[in-house]
């Protein structure tokens, strides 16, 4: 507590308007809301370019561009959700809606279509990589010791 530098009333020191602005907590909850949304919008977003440089080619060989976006890309997600969120579960954010893109795209449609093939070693590639970075990281979230608290 602070004192005001001239000595106040009491009348003066009720007529003091509250502080403005939405309570502490909420607004921590809603910056931690709007994490977590750009956290599933993003694993969704890099899942798509993934899939979509899986199939890059230079000289007619597929040159697996795809695999080292999605390590990086995947660590990326995982860092910036548990940061934003402020949890341990949220690596499980970007891992979800990645890992549905990933089961989607590799079931063929009515017409034939498939994004990932059982003949594409980048795809394949590509969800293993995928799939073990988020474990990783999920693992490390797992493992880090609690959070110190300031006076405790």
């Amino acid at each position: 507590m602070t004192l005001p530098a001239t000595p106040m009333t009491v009348e003066d020191a009720q007529d003091t308007p509250p502080p403005a602005g939405p309570p502490p907590r909420l607004l921590d909850l809603g910056v931690r809301v709007a994490g977590a949304i750009v956290v599933v919008v993003a694993g969704v977003l890099t899942g798509v370019l993934e899939l979509l440089l899986a199939t890059v080619r230079v000289g007619g060989q597929l040159i697996g561009v795809s695999v080292l976006l999605v390590i990086g890309a995947n660590i990326a997600l995982s860092w910036f959700a548990h940061e934003a969120v402020g949890r341990r579960w949220a690596v499980a954010l970007p891992a979800v809606p990645w890992f549905a893109l990933m089961v989607v795209a590799a079931i063929r449609t009515n017409e034939g279509d498939l994004l990932l093939a059982g003949d594409n070693w980048v795809g394949l590639a590509m969800i293993v990589a995928g799939a073990m970075t988020f474990a990783v990281m999920g693992f490390r979230q797992i493992l880090a010791p609690p959070p110190l608290t300031l006076g405790g």
